[in-house]
């Protein structure tokens, strides 16, 4: 077998991980990032001596990011070290005066937990804790059985364990986040407690499926940790490793297109209609690729860059969900803030009306059906709070993350009126944590809105995350990372399996791994992998029919 050439597109999280992966394995491989700093979505912003990430903030799912490294030959410890956060986070409730809200910490103790619960509701307590016993249960059952499977053999996820939990499993399959929660506690704010990390999916409680329950054994059950210097630690580390692996690193790389050459379908891909040769840049330039592994955006690289060889042309995207965008401020504070918690919650009353006016009633509303949110539930990073090189002396850095509508025009052309938006939610921040005056002792800010999300990340929709995680754009349900159309097109990140999120990112590379091998399991890759893994790839596998 020869040396084949890997082209990754894009050095986000999912781009950089892959590309040291497939070098390690073998292959020659050219990573293209557009921007010249790596990261993507997770990167870094370093200001009048303000230091901020600009995307991602909770290290959640930490065996996912161990395995991600030792598959590599490497321990994460030796490059990122972590700091365990107590309190996990602190939650703001509306206040019912429109005045200073009464918040409560959830902290890395569970007992304490159980009780604060217990406090704002007599049986929450022990509601919660069996709750969390349960979402232990299906968050590894998520691990064995569903996150590290391609989907390319379906009956291999009926294992055993699978069928005895089948009756449990369509239960958190076909009910909603919101309606388990609201079987288990009455509290509006314990809802919510258990039902936020649908945002972290793109979506809202009300429209992702009940397996989504299992995130509230990362924060109540598994607790809360943060990278000393920051999330990128994490995209700094990676970028090392490739190197070290052989990856050529390129930014400032802008792909203009994936050039494909006509083939005709075969037994062994029936739907195929040509084979990628390689990658057009926007100067002109051609890179030869034996496989193109696309970690850009799911939309931009179907809709634009494989032209008439999409597998998903237009009108498929019309009846998905984009999901959430985000209105981000990253703002310098003089002072102190001991008001806020390294993450700090804030929920309105009306969830579900807050929830409806940023994604719509139906399960893909157009922008013109969405509205921008008066007040905002909405998350607040202070990561001065743990780390003070964030921000110089007497001062603090906070990174603002509103849900805000999929909707690319809202920060296009004039900014007056997300600066307008900005400055209502950082009002509504130092009014409710009781901060008098936190606006006027901002002295540095920078805000993202869905249009830079469109631009910067030819983002679908300038959405911030990625299609959402409904029940019909979730699991085998999502788009797959081999093209039917392109054999030797794959795809990784959040616009494939298994999803959103940093850890899910770091999983679909591994099945990026899986689909050039022909692996078919639903196991995790045993750890390390051997340097030249790639010589031993199966005949049904995209490296072997690629390059053998």
């Amino acid at each position: 077998m020869t040396a084949g050439r890997v082209v990754v597109i894009g050095g986000g999280i999912a781009g950089l991980t892959t590309a040291a992966l497939l070098a390690r394995g073998g292959a020659l491989v050219t990573l293209l990032e557009r921007h010249d700093q790596l990261g993507g979505r997770a990167g870094t912003l370093s200001v009048d001596g303000f230091r901020f990430d600009t995307g991602p903030s909770w290290y959640f799912m930490p065996e996912v990011f161990e395995h991600a490294f030792a598959l590599l030959g490497e321990r994460i410890e030796d490059h990122v070290e972590l700091e365990r956060l107590d309190p996990a986070y602190r939650l703001f409730p509306e206040p019912a005066d429109g005045g200073v809200s009464e918040p409560f910490d959830v902290v890395g103790d569970a007992e304490t937990n159980w009780a604060t619960f217990e406090a704002r509701e007599p049986g929450a307590g022990d509601a919660i804790r069996r709750y969390t016993e349960a979402s232990t249960q299906a968050y590894r059952t998520a691990l064995d059985s569903f996150l590290y499977t391609t989907f390319a053999r379906p009956d291999r996820l009926l294992s055993l364990d699978v069928a005895k939990q089948s009756g449990t499993l369509a239960g958190l399959l076909t009910g909603t986040l919101a309606d388990k929660v609201a079987a288990t506690v009455t509290d509006p704010v314990l809802r919510q407690v258990l039902g936020y990390h649908a945002v972290f999916l793109g979506s809202s409680p009300y429209r992702v499926p009940a397996l989504y329950s299992l995130m509230s054994h990362l924060d109540l059950v598994d607790g809360v940790r943060f990278p000393r210097g920051g999330m990128y630690t994490v995209i700094e580390a990676l970028e090392r490793i490739a190197r070290k692996e052989g990856v050529d690193v390129r930014t400032g790389t802008d792909v203009a297109s994936i050039e494909v050459d006509d083939a005709r379908p075969s037994l062994r891909h029936p739907r195929r209609s040509g084979e990628a040769r390689g990658v057009r840049l926007a100067d002109g330039s051609f890179v030869r690729a034996d496989v193109v592994v696309s970690a850009a955006d799911r939309h931009h690289t179907e809709t634009a860059l494989l032209g008439r060889h999409r597998e998903l042309p237009g009108a498929w995207w019309e009846d998905r969900g984009p999901g959430i965008s985000a209105l981000l401020i990253m703002a310098g504070v003089r002072g102190e803030l001991p008001e806020l918690a390294h993450h700090s919650l804030f929920f309105t009353r009306d969830w579900p009306g807050n929830f409806e006016d940023i994604l719509g009633a139906g399960r893909s509303t157009p922008p013109d059906g969405l509205r921008v949110p008066e007040a905002a539930s909405m998350y607040v990073s202070r990561t001065s709070a743990s780390d003070p090189t964030a921000a110089p002396p007497g001062h603090e850095n906070l990174f603002v993350l509103v849900p805000f509508p999929a909707d690319p025009s809202l920060g296009a052309g004039d900014r007056d009126a997300v600066e307008r938006h900005a400055d209502r939610y950082l009002d509504q921040v130092g009014t409710w944590a009781g901060i008098p005056g936190l606006r006027d002792r901002v002295v540095t800010r920078r805000v993202v809105a869905p249009a830079d999300f469109a631009r910067d990340f030819s983002a679908w929709r300038g959405s911030a995350l990625g299609m959402e995680h409904t029940l019909r754009q979730s699991a085998m349900f999502r788009p797959g990372d081999a093209s039917a159309r392109v054999p030797n097109v794959l795809h990784v990140g959040g616009g494939t399996i298994p999803g959103v999120g940093l850890p899910m990112c770091l999983i679909s590379a591994e099945l990026v791994v899986k689909r050039m091998l022909g692996e078919t399991s639903s196991r995790p890759l045993p750890a390390p992998l051997r340097p030249g893994f790639l010589a031993s790839s199966r005949p049904r596998g995209v490296w072997s029919e690629s390059v053998g």
